[in-house]
């Protein structure tokens, strides 16, 4: 990829005007991250563009200090406290864009870093529009039309599975006047069409204790942000039989392995085979650019749509019921499932994805 040559910063602009002016950069380069990183004697800062970290600029340390401090306290951090991590929020309205911002510092062997998290506000789009390959979707369709039982997504941290839930979400809303309550940690991003709930263990709200709270509120529709452990695994298998349509995530390699997980959370096969619809399993992906060649470089913007677009694999009906053959022990891994490896060969055979795509982000078998 082709990278701006790294500069020295300018650190005769006024704190305010320099934290405007990244986030400016940061939101015209939709990137999704700031990073603040201390070095000996000075401060650099990187964006994270379409899931790789670019050097913007390096800052004499005194400059840097105050640039950090300065996002702190807006964000309502303690400035003062400098040896314990900690996390803050906040919400800017960049130029008629809505942000909600996350912060996290980290205390580390030089100086304190900091990383900032842009979390753009506007509606979902349609689920359809967020893959590659549209089709693959086609079958949620006839999922979102159960008025109980589970979906599942899984994919790596970052890979739009919040932002798929959201647009189904919205799908179903708009469809249907119907309750649907989410518990998240966190709330990534505020929604007029339904009702969100916060993890917060400080105040006694897990995600087991925070979704027997839903349970009580009539909902028709659950999003639960993660199943983590077997409670909370339990729990929404009951919900999924009890007459609620439950979506939720779980960390696993591939739709497949998604079974696994949850056997491994205790719950029987026969409580899986009852309750689950399907499993969605997804990565979001660079295209190739057709300016900059194999990778888009950050600062191109005679691209106007999206340089990322997500992969998605959809395990249901007749592949879901050789998926539990398989967990019963009763056939082999199945063969001919569109896979994600299906869908990453076709990208890389029409020219959409880099040819080193498989490699990279393959599934093993």
């Amino acid at each position: 990829m082709n990278q701006k040559p790294q500069k020295e910063g300018d650190s005769s602009l006024p704190i305010e005007s320099k934290s405007k002016e990244l986030l400016q950069l940061a939101s015209r380069t939709n990137a999704s991250d700031i990073h603040f990183v201390p070095l000996r004697n000075q401060g650099m800062i990187q964006l994270r563009v379409d899931g790789q970290l670019h050097p913007i600029e390096k800052v004499p340390y005194v400059f840097f200090e105050r640039l950090v401090s300065h996002f702190k306290f807006k964000a309502g951090m303690d400035i003062g406290e400098k040896r314990r991590p900690q996390d803050g929020s906040m919400d800017l309205d960049l130029n008629g864009t809505l942000l909600h911002l996350r912060l996290s510092t980290l205390p580390t062997a030089f100086h304190e870093s900091l990383v900032i998290r842009l979390l753009p506000q506007s509606g979902p789009a349609h689920f359809e529009s967020l893959a590659l390959f549209p089709h693959s979707l086609k079958g949620l369709h006839s999922l979102l039309n159960r008025s109980s039982g589970l979906i599942l997504f899984s994919g790596p941290t970052g890979s739009g599975k919040t932002t798929i839930m959201y647009s189904l979400l919205q799908y179903l809303q708009t469809k249907d006047t119907i309750n649907i309550l989410t518990l998240e940690d966190p709330v990534e991003k505020k929604m007029d069409l339904f009702l969100q709930m916060e993890v917060n263990e400080k105040a006694g709200i897990t995600y087991g204790e925070g979704f027997k709270s839903l349970l009580r509120h009539d909902p028709d529709v659950i999003m639960i942000g993660e199943i983590r452990d077997e409670a909370t695994a339990k729990l929404v298998i009951r919900a999924g039989m009890t007459g609620h349509l439950v979506l939720s995530t779980v960390h696993a390699e591939d739709a497949l392995g998604c079974l696994y997980r949850l056997v491994e959370f205790g719950l029987s096969v026969q409580e899986i085979e009852q309750t689950l619809l399907g499993i969605v399993s997804q990565r979001l992906l660079s295209l190739t650019c057709p300016y900059c060649g194999t990778r888009c470089e950050p600062y191109c913007f005679m691209r106007r749509h999206d340089k990322r677009m997500g992969l998605y694999e959809l395990l249901s009906e007749s592949g879901l019921e050789k998926g539990m053959e398989w967990i019963r022990g009763n056939s082999d891994r199945p063969d001919g499932l569109r896979t994600l490896n299906y869908f990453m060969k076709q990208g890389m055979a029409l020219g959409f994805l880099p040819m080193n795509t498989l490699h990279r982000w393959g599934v093993d078998r």
